[in-house]
């Protein structure tokens, strides 16, 4: 068993994909080509954004996105610490400095009851991570950001697809970021990513800073970064966005079944009402986690951690905040298990997956109740 199978899902467009690829190997077009105007208008129109910016990889749409915004040394950013590593790295590449609010130990997802109290005069946006595939509370974020007058950014890069109150990840805040790592719901086979926003002057910024601050050729208005997203790679997002609505549904069909299978009975990340999640990962909740993850590597299992370390505990940003600072993100780093998910993945193997987690974890249970009974 895989962990996400991506061999499947090549099977399954396999035809498609090697005719985007051999229309571009056709063109010549590596940088630039059509694609990429394709792919943008095509994301656009579905995620409701005005505009859609592609670029090289998820953390250089973050990247762009502060700098659009002209976020830079003294500014603060209010972020989660219970991401990866790339939320708060692009906001220090960007000379910024990541403020950390503590999540809602349901969803994972930063707690919007807890910014408003980071707000100082230096912050300069707030940067919510949609994690697992689920959008973060943005209505509640929004509502705070606008009282201070401050843009938000979302950190999309695992909820492309996903909705909150009807609308699409990607349009629910000033910026929307994504990315088309191979291993995202849409992804591609290499590094990718986009930024989307309504915003024309944000959306013109984005577009120069990703080819080196350009306004025209040899035409350089402002500071800029090497940013562009390569044709074959938009051209293999093109492919798959043909099955994109088709795989979230079945997606969804693969975390039902696990729902089923494991509710009440195993700890799971929750789902806010009014909101869909694309399932980048299916992640339960359990107490010593790492003897289960050996029970179930016994017995064939892939799983993964995201994530185990929070970022304010990370060596390279212990310094910007007290590591007792988020008490709940440090708890659920060390309860957080995901589980083979993916479009693909047969009915015959959650029911496989779902047996082998909860024999490791009533026998988990089993000996803690032993060891305190023998304690006394």
């Amino acid at each position: 068993m895989e962990f996400i199978d991506l061999k499947s899902q090549y099977q399954q467009s396999r035809e498609l994909i090697n005719g985007r690829i051999q229309a571009v190997l056709d063109h010549g077009q590596y940088i630039m080509g059509p694609e990429v105007a394709e792919l943008e208008a095509r994301l656009a129109e579905y995620s409701g954004a005005r505009h859609c910016v592609t670029v090289s990889s998820g953390t250089e749409a973050l990247l762009i996105a502060l700098m659009a915004l002209g976020i830079g040394p003294g500014d603060e950013v209010i972020t989660t610490p219970f991401s990866f590593i790339a939320t708060a790295e692009a906001i220090v590449l960007a000379g910024a400095r990541p403020v950390f609010v503590d999540i809602d130990p349901v969803t994972c997802n930063i707690d919007p009851a807890l910014i408003e109290a980071r707000i100082t005069p230096r912050t300069r946006a707030v940067m919510p991570v949609s994690l697992y595939g689920q959008p973060a509370d943005m209505d509640r974020i929004n509502q705070v950001a606008q009282r201070h007058g401050l843009p938000v950014i979302e950190d999309a890069a695992q909820s492309f697809g996903a909705t909150a109150q009807g609308r699409k990840s990607c349009n629910l805040s000033t910026i929307g970021c994504t990315s088309f790592f191979p291993s995202k719901p849409l992804g591609c086979y290499g590094d990718g990513g986009a930024l989307f926003t309504s915003d024309d002057a944000l959306a013109a910024a984005a577009r120069e800073i990703r080819v080196h601050g350009q306004s025209q050729r040899y035409v350089h208005t402002r500071i800029g970064v090497g940013g562009r997203m390569d044709t074959l790679q938009c051209a293999i997002v093109l492919a798959k966005l043909d099955e994109f609505e088709r795989e979230v549904a079945l997606r969804a069909d693969a975390a039902a079944r696990y729902d089923a299978l494991l509710s009440g009975r195993v700890g799971l990340v929750g789902l806010m009402p009014g909101h869909s999640s694309v399932y980048a990962q299916y992640t339960v909740v359990v107490e010593e986690r790492e003897r289960i993850r050996a029970a179930l590597h016994a017995a064939g299992i892939p799983t993964a951690v995201h994530y185990p370390v929070p970022i304010h505990r990370q060596p390279a940003y212990a310094s910007l905040s007290s590591p007792d600072a988020c008490p709940v993100a440090v708890e659920m780093a060390g309860k957080v298990l995901s589980l083979p998910m993916g479009p693909y993945l047969s009915a015959a193997d959650a029911r496989q997956v779902a047996a082998a987690l909860l024999q490791s974890v009533e026998a988990t249970r089993n000996s803690r109740a032993q060891a305190a009974e023998l304690l006394g």
